[in-house]
């Protein structure tokens, strides 16, 4: 049973909407690990607008549309999805504060999936056309976007062992474990957090009926790995969950 807990979010309420730090977002990080002076993150402050805010439910961008943005999540989380040819949802990944969106359609130029709020979240856009103006300026900063693009890639590969190889409790172990590290690179508690994501829309992106969902959180909890109070997850035994997501 683990006893302490850092950055509690019982001690800060709003924690679903505070601002991530700027120096643990994902624009900052392509940035100040190659140690850049004040000068030059003036710079990558220029091509930053800030900040929109989206109320739960609302669309940042739609398939198909123009490609002009990264996104930065300040605060709050999204989640991305594409639709199959018979109209049917299909959820791609859940956002959260201090990661970018949007990435993956530098190359076509247009949004290839839909982003929605699932809270109230607070972006900042960053502005594609004067990021690669930047980009000309600081040659550096492509080996960071490659380091996030890699991450991302690596994520993809997780997913799809996920769907292949895992059985329902490895699944949603694993899923539980990977949002942990997540929030705790961005320097949130790793062990309670806010799951603002719908069961079934769990169920969606790792493949399994909204009812098992159901079923092995509950699970989880009587066996005291978690403790759920609404939309607040907490983990008890990271060393049993990591057992379990290993099988």
């Amino acid at each position: 049973m683990i006893s302490q807990r850092i950055r509690l979010v019982s001690d800060n309420p709003g924690l679903g909407c505070t601002p991530v730090a700027c120096k643990d977002c994902g624009v900052y990080q392509l940035c100040l690990p190659m140690g850049l002076n004040q000068a030059d993150t003036s710079l990558l402050d220029s091509i930053v607008k800030r900040k929109q805010v989206y109320k739960r439910g609302e669309v940042l961008y739609r398939i198909g549309q123009s490609f002009e943005y990264i996104y930065a999540i300040r605060s709050g989380s999204v989640k991305s999805y594409i639709f199959t040819d018979d109209g049917r949802v299909q959820i791609t990944g859940f956002h959260i504060a201090g990661e970018l969106i949007g990435l993956n359609d530098i190359d076509s130029k247009i949004y290839s999936c839909e982003a929605r709020a699932l809270e109230t979240t607070s972006v900042c856009e960053v502005s594609i056309e004067k990021f690669q103006e930047l980009v000309e300026r600081i040659p550096a900063i492509q080996y960071q976007m490659l380091k996030i693009m890699s991450g991302e890639i690596r994520q993809n590969q997780e997913l799809m062992l996920l769907l292949g190889k895992k059985s329902a409790e490895e699944r949603l172990a694993t899923y539980l474990l990977g949002l942990s590290r997540r929030f705790e690179k961005r320097h949130y508690s790793p062990i309670q957090f806010n799951l603002s994501m719908s069961r079934s829309d769990i169920g969606n992106y790792l493949g399994l009926a909204e009812e098992t969902v159901c079923r092995v959180l509950a699970r989880f909890q009587d066996e005291g790995l978690i403790t759920t109070q609404r939309r607040q997850v907490y983990i008890n035994d990271l060393i049993r969950l990591r057992s379990i997501a290993r099988g």
